[in-house]
Order: structure tokens, then C-alpha cells, then sequence
């Protein structure tokens, strides 16, 4: 069989054949969301055992994130190139390696260099599974709701992570978090041998190291760039220069794909709306979430005082709606149109942070569970349609490169979120309280105070029982600035996303299929368990 032969999913895959082929990858979905949510209910315990500091948390999150964000589009381009199901294989493999190996790890520092690691195994994984249930729902309405189901996994990895995480962290040491991650990877991969048949474009193009060097410098240089600016100061000449080359990187990365025949990215795509308003409404929606969960994992710890499991548990809200919001957003949108559910969800997820943006410290927790079912179900009605909407404008042969852009779109934006939400944060609680009462102790304790939410309560539960209660309040006071400044940003960046997303195109017939090429016909290769 020649490089350029395809390999189609069966043309008359029975609906039971279907249902196996979406659990099978939407397990490995749901080991990535598991990732991410495990971790930031862990950020505590990295902040207590490994002395990580507030930037060193963000990078923690961050790494995975942003060297996912900065492959993915090349991964996607592999998986259409050399097969989904071998590319699906090793993501998972290399990811339940990597996270074996981060639970060994002893310090901050490599800690981060795991996570960059897992990161790049993981944007082999998850445009594969967008990928794969492209090709085996040809009809738009059952890729719909396969989306659907697909983003209600998401929900539920956002769900089971905190809960697990904390259940972990209470019985065991912080690695747990990681090597927890190692057999849902393994069962992944197992369940893909038997039930994922291959797939693959027959005319995926050779590989673009151009457009990935670039592409991937763009947004590596950025989200660095606005990570390390409250340290170096927004209008410092290493911010400002940041900025500006990351400008400079992206205008090279869009003029070099325009003129390559065979870009790893068609920028023409974006001149579509169904694509390209599609693509910033997910961004802006993962942007306000990732940034929330950076937020409200170290609230409940380190101002409500809770623990790793009522911490998890709490967070469940909003990990249930987005699954809710996920299956229903998929069905409304067949029936009143994309624009509609995609704009309501984001202006529902504005108005929660801008709830969360008055609230009061001490917030009675069934306040807090509505906000994040209001956020939750945001999401979910913008996450789901708008993914189904990108892999709408691409014929199923590209659908790694359309599962890519979502995936890409999904993590840029989360990476931004916690790199943005965590700055604005970092910089008004250091900046709030510098001038309070942590003053009176020595420049050292007060300057890593500063630098770290949890050295500051630390410190004020180990001060001398006079100043202890003014250390206190004054933590939790510059912690509750920041955040409803945090939240009015987030709150804000929704609503712009909610008028960009009028662009979307209204409602469209779902039950037709899109057209694809006749395909090279090639010898019957089957997959272990295809006669399902």
C-alpha cells in the first residue's frame, strides 16, 4: 500500500459499529480533560510539597497547554498522513508514560518539563478523536450529536478530575495525581487496537516544518510573554518586545502558509464565517474556563479553607453543565441555528464572572453552585455547536486538519486564560497587598507572601496571635480584589466573543452529508473487532 492510499471507515458502518468506534475515542478524550483538571485541584499541594510559586503553578497548567496548543496542527496533519489509529496509539501511549514519569518528579522546574511533554502526546490524541468521529458520522445530524456526545465527555472529564484528584491527594502523595492518569491510557489505547478502524487523506500533504516553527514560536513567545510580565512589568521593554515580535512570528506564519500549495494550515478558511467565528467563540469560551478553574481551585482551598475532595466535589456544577450544555446545544442548534446557541451560551458564561465579580468573600456555597451551573451551561451551548460548525466547512478526508483548528483554538485559549486571568490576578493581589499589614514582616516573608497565595496563609496562620487576624484579612481582601477584576475581565472578553459570534451562520439543513471524494479505491485493511 503507497503512502498516498486511503484506508475509508466503512461506507455502511452499522449504528452499532458507530457507538463503539465514539467510546473508544471519547475515553481518550476524557483522559486529556481528566489531565487538566486533576492538576489544578493539585496546585495547592504543588504550591505546599515543591515550593511553587504562583508563576511556577501557571506554568505547571501552562506547559501542557501551550505545547499542545503550539502541535497540534501539525499532529492533526500526521494523523491525515500517516493513519489516525497508529498516531491516536502512540499519543496515548506516551501520555500514560509521561504522567508516570511526572509523579516521580521532585521539584517545580521538573514538574513543568513533564508537562510539556504530555502536552505534545497529548495534540496527537485529541484531534484524532475529532478526527475519527468525522469519518464515521458522515451524516451532519449524527455528527452532531456525536459532537454532542463527544463534548459532554469534556464535561465529565471536568467533573471526575477535581473529585478524583482530591480523593487522591487525601489518601496519597501529590504524584498520585499523575499516575492516576496512567491506566485510563492504557485502557484507552487497548479499547483503540480493537474498535478504531483506519483512516487517512489521500492527498495529505508533506509535512510543513516552516509553518510549525513559526506557528508554534507565535504562541510559545506570547502566552511566555504575558506569564512573565506582572514580574517585568507590562510596559517593560521585555513585554512590550514580547508583543511585538509575537505580531511580527505570526504576520511571517500566515504570509509563508498563503503561498505554500500545500499549507499545514489553509489561513483562506478563515475568511468563512462557519469557520473562523466558529474558532474564536471556542477560544474566548476554554479562555473564561481555563482561567476559572485556576481561580476557584485555590479559592475554596486557600480562602474557604476546604479540603482536595470538598474542593472536587464543589466543583461538579459546573462540570455537569457543560456535558448538559454540550448534548443540548448540539440539538438546539440543528433546529434554531448555530448563531443563536453559540451567542446565548457566551453571554450566560459573561454573566456568571460578572455574578462572581460582586460577590462577597465568604459567598454562601449554593450562591457559588448557581454561578457555575450558569457557567457550565454557557459553555456547553457554545463548545459543541461551534466545533461542529468548524468540521462542517472541511470534507471528512481533512478532518485532522478542522479537528486540529478546534483542538489549537481550545488550548490557545486556554493557555491564554490562565496566562492572562493568572497575570491580571497575580499582579492585582501582589500589588493590593503590599500595602497592608504583611508590611510589618520581614522583606523576604512579605516579598513570597506576595509572590504566592498559599505562603501568604501560611504565614498568616503562623504569625503571632496579634497581627494573625490582620494577616488574614488582608489576604483574603487583596485575593477577592484580584479576583473580581479577574472575573470583569473574563466577563468582558465572553461578551466581545458573544458579538464576534453574530458572524456565525444562522440555521442550516443537519441531515444532509457533506460531499466527499470518491475515494482511491485500495485492498480491504480492517481493523480487530471491525465486524462489529
Amino acid at each position: 500500500m503507497t503512502m498516498t492510499d486511503v484506508v475509508p471507515m466503512p461506507p455502511l458502518m452499522s449504528s452499532r459499529r458507530r457507538a463503539a468506534v465514539l467510546a473508544a475515542v471519547c475515553l481518550a478524550a476524557f483522559a486529556i480533560n481528566l489531565d487538566t483538571t486533576i492538576v489544578n485541584v493539585a496546585l495547592p499541594a504543588f504550591a505546599r510539597q515543591l515550593g511553587a510559586t504562583t508563576r511556577s503553578l501557571q506554568w505547571i497548567v501552562d506547559g501542557y497547554n501551550l505545547a499542545f496548543a503550539a502541535l497540534v496542527l501539525t499532529a492533526g496533519s500526521i494523523g491525515d498522513r500517516f493513519g489516525r489509529r497508529p498516531v491516536l496509539l502512540a499519543g496515548l501511549i506516551g501520555f500514560g508514560a509521561a504522567g508516570a514519569i511526572g509523579a516521580l518528579c521532585t521539584g517545580a522546574g521538573e514538574l513543568v518539563a513533564v508537562r510539556f511533554v504530555m502536552g505534545a502526546f497529548a495534540a496527537l490524541i485529541y484531534p484524532t478523536t475529532l478526527s475519527v468521529i468525522t469519518n464515521a458520522y458522515p451524516d451532519r445530524s449524527e455528527r452532531a450529536r456525536a459532537i454532542g456526545v463527544w463534548g459532554a465527555v469534556t464535561g465529565l472529564g471536568v467533573a471526575v478530575g477535581p473529585l478524583t484528584g482530591g480523593l487522591l491527594l487525601a489518601h496519597f502523595w501529590w504524584g498520585s495525581v499523575f499516575l492516576g492518569l496512567v491506566p485510563v491510557a492504557l485502557v484507552a489505547a487497548l479499547l483503540a487496537v480493537f474498535l478504531v478502524p483506519e483512516s487517512r487523506d489521500p492527498a495529505a500533504a508533506r509535512l510543513d516544518p516552516v509553518g510549525l516553527v513559526t506557528s508554534s514560536a507565535a504562541i510559545g513567545l506570547l502566552v511566555y510573554t504575558i506569564i512573565e510580565a506582572p514580574a517585568r512589568g507590562w510596559t517593560s521593554i521585555w513585554s512590550t518586545g514580547g508583543f511585538a515580535l509575537t505580531v511580527v512570528i505570526a504576520v511571517a506564519f500566515v504570509t509563508v502558509e498563503r503561498r505554500r500549495p500545500n499549507p499545514m494550515l489553509d489561513v483562506s478558511l478563515f475568511r468563512t464565517p462557519a469557520f473562523s467565528a466558529a474558532s474564536g467563540a471556542v477560544t474566548v469560551s476554554y479562555f473564561a474556563l481555563f482561567g476559572f478553574i485556576f481561580l476557584i481551585t485555590q479559592y475554596f482551598q486557600f480562602i474557604r479553607a476546604y479540603g482536595t475532595v470538598s474542593t472536587g466535589v464543589r466543583i461538579l456544577p459546573v462540570a455537569l453543565m457543560i456535558a448538559v450544555g454540550s448534548i443540548v446545544g448540539a440539538v438546539l442548534a440543528g433546529r434554531v441555528g448555530t448563531r443563536v446557541i453559540v451567542v446565548t451560551g457566551l453571554l450566560l458564561f459573561g454573566a456568571a464572572f460578572a455574578w462572581i465579580g460582586v460577590s462577597s468573600t465568604f459567598e454562601p456555597y449554593g450562591h457559588i453552585a448557581a454561578q457555575m451551573v450558569l457557567m457550565g451551561l454557557g459553555l456547553g451551548l457554545t463548545s459543541a455547536p461551534a466545533t461542529e460548525s468548524i468540521l462542517s466547512v472541511l470534507p471528512a478526508a481533512k478532518a485532522g486538519v478542522g479537528s486540529a483548528v478546534n483542538d489549537a483554538t481550545r488550548e490557545a485559549g486556554g493557555t491564554l486564560g490562565v496566562a492572562v486571568i493568572g497575570s491580571v490576578f497575580t499582579s492585582i493581589y501582589a500589588s493590593r497587598l503590599a500595602g497592608t499589614s504583611i508590611s510589618a514582616l520581614p522583606e523576604h516573608i512579605a516579598a513570597a507572601a506576595r509572590g504566592s497565595v498559599g505562603t501568604a496563609v501560611a504565614t498568616a496562620a503562623q504569625a503571632p496571635a496579634a497581627l494573625r487576624d490582620q494577616l488574614t484579612a488582608d489576604v483574603n481582601s487583596s485575593f477577592m480584589s484580584a479576583l473580581h477584576v479577574a472575573c470583569f475581565v473574563a466577563a468582558g472578553v465572553c461578551w466581545l466573543g458573544a458579538a464576534g459570534s453574530l458572524a456565525l451562520p444562522g440555521r442550516r439543513a443537519m441531515g444532509a452529508s457533506r460531499p466527499e471524494p470518491a475515494p482511491t479505491p485500495v485492498p480491504a485493511v480492517t481493523a480487530l473487532g471491525e465486524s462489529i
